[in-house]
């Protein structure tokens, strides 16, 4: 069992920038692949970013390539989303996950089995 608590979240404007941070409880945090999803208002969830045990490996969804940057510290049993250049369609409520899928990185929801409550990023222009 991990527990998964998100935190950073909040109200900027468009081109502003803030840290999302995941705090893991539980199992070694160095066995699972980490990941971070978003679902804005009537909408499906999607992926954003997606980092492998060590750190070494990351992935992005297109949108968010050269903005967004995912980073873990496995000492400290947290993982980092930088959201940068923020728009008004980031606007979501953003998700950690942790999965134990075998390979270095996962961009699929249904490969996570553990999901933090969310925190609101809101965008304004």
């Amino acid at each position: 069992q991990v527990q998964l608590v998100e935190s950073g979240g909040g109200l900027v404007q468009a081109g502003g920038s803030l840290r999302l941070s995941c705090a893991a409880s539980g199992r070694a945090f160095s066995d699972y692949i980490m990941g971070w999803f978003r679902q804005a208002p009537g909408k499906e969830r999607e992926f954003v970013a997606t980092i492998s045990r060590s750190g070494s490996d990351v992935d992005y969804a297109d949108s968010v390539k050269g903005r967004f940057t995912i980073s873990r510290d496995n000492a400290k049993n947290t993982v980092y989303l930088q959201v940068s250049s923020l728009k008004p369609e980031d606007t979501a409520v953003y998700y950690c996950a942790a999965s134990p899928s075998y390979g270095t990185r996962t961009y699929l929801g249904r490969n996570y089995a553990y999901w933090g409550q969310g925190t609101q990023v809101t965008v304004s222009s």
